[in-house]
């Protein structure tokens, strides 16, 4: 098994983050248990880096706050790298308050780290929930996602 990167976050997620008290191990024994699980070495490491840039990337809370007052318009490359679909869930996610602006260009951000070409609607939702459990305070995000995930369609009104 080679696995995508998203593959291997969502393993990691599932097997690590998904636990009342997540313990996830250092860097080098998480790649070690990740390359005995069957996923390729560089795409274990490209997670790993995806991952890391998810807890300590750069700060946005200036440019998510100057967005908060305006209108998100997406850049040549995101509207080549994500559908229709999922720029639509974006906003839903939004407008129900799922998500706020900051977690949102998070998301984008994270989406446009993915190997995936053209990443559809289930890899959003999963880079979604990551985004948001990555973040105190976020329970309540992550459980309206989930309500919402279940109960309506993703073609969402744009």
């Amino acid at each position: 098994m080679t696995g995508s990167v998203l593959d291997i976050l969502i393993y990691v997620f599932d097997r690590y983050m998904l636990v009342e008290t997540p313990t996830v191990p250092r860097r080098e024994h998480l790649a070690r248990d990740l390359e005995h699980a069957g996923f390729a070495p560089a795409k274990v490491e490209r997670a790993l880096d995806w991952l890391t840039d998810l807890a300590f990337g750069p700060e946005r809370h200036t440019t998510a706050q100057a967005a908060a007052q305006g209108v998100r318009v997406f850049t040549e490359g995101e509207l080549m790298r994500l559908s229709t679909e999922c720029r639509g869930l974006l906003l839903t996610l939004e407008r129900a308050r799922v998500l706020t602006v900051q977690q949102r260009e998070i998301v984008i951000e994270r989406m446009m780290a993915l190997d995936a070409d053209e990443p559809d609607t289930e890899q959003l939702k999963w880079v979604v929930l990551m985004v948001l459990s990555s973040q105190p305070g976020c329970e309540s995000a992550v459980e309206r996602l989930s309500g919402l995930m279940l109960e309506a369609p993703v073609n969402a009104p744009h």
